[in-house]
């Protein structure tokens, strides 16, 4: 039976080491995706309770508010791209493009949110209904939430992209296709 040398004790220490390195860096990245994966997976359910309240009340509100159809189908279509742009993002939740499409959507969505808003301020018809007063609270309840939920997720983003960047973890990110995670 041979003997090993120093020099191959050695050399087997090292390669043993980085074996061991490698594991636990991929491991690591890989619980860093998961956990932006969770913070996604909150503000998808914020997203759908605020579209689960923004369908209905803009149903309530077409009767009392002809001539400002307009407005409220923006509205609706803006939320179909948040729709769009969470569905791709749920999908690949750290892929940088596809937050930057949730981030565009987004503004358009507030954008036409706030007109929506402003147009029924000037209708009290539309806010004395009891299911449109209940879908409002919704979304009032809703948006604070989802500003902390993107919190969530953009600290979890910029904590996996750091320990990415990490020399020489940064090796792996290309070896394994770790992409860059993007920030809402």
């Amino acid at each position: 039976m041979p003997i090993m040398t120093a020099g191959q004790w050695a050399s087997l220490a090292v390669a043993a080491v980085l074996v061991f390195w490698m594991v636990g860096a991929y491991n690591r990245l890989v619980a860093l995706r998961s956990a932006i994966g969770s913070a996604f997976q909150h503000i998808d359910e914020l997203l759908q309770r605020r579209q689960a309240a923004v369908e209905p009340l803009v149903a309530c509100a077409r009767p009392s508010m002809p001539a400002e159809q307009g407005a409220l189908d923006a509205w609706l279509a803006a939320m179909q791209q948040v729709r769009s742009a969470a569905d791709a993002l749920r999908a690949r939740p750290v892929m940088a493009p596809l937050a930057q499409s949730m981030v565009t959507a987004e503004a358009a969505m507030a954008a036409a949110g706030s007109r929506v808003r402003a147009l029924l301020d000037q209708h009290p018809e539309v806010l004395a209904l009891p299911l449109a007063t209940e879908h409002l609270a919704t979304l009032r309840e809703v948006e604070p939430r989802l500003v902390f939920a993107r919190q969530m997720y953009n600290d979890a983003a910029a904590t996996y992209n750091q320990a990415a960047r990490q020399f020489p973890t940064q090796l792996l990110t290309r070896l394994y296709g770790f992409g860059t995670a993007g920030r809402l």
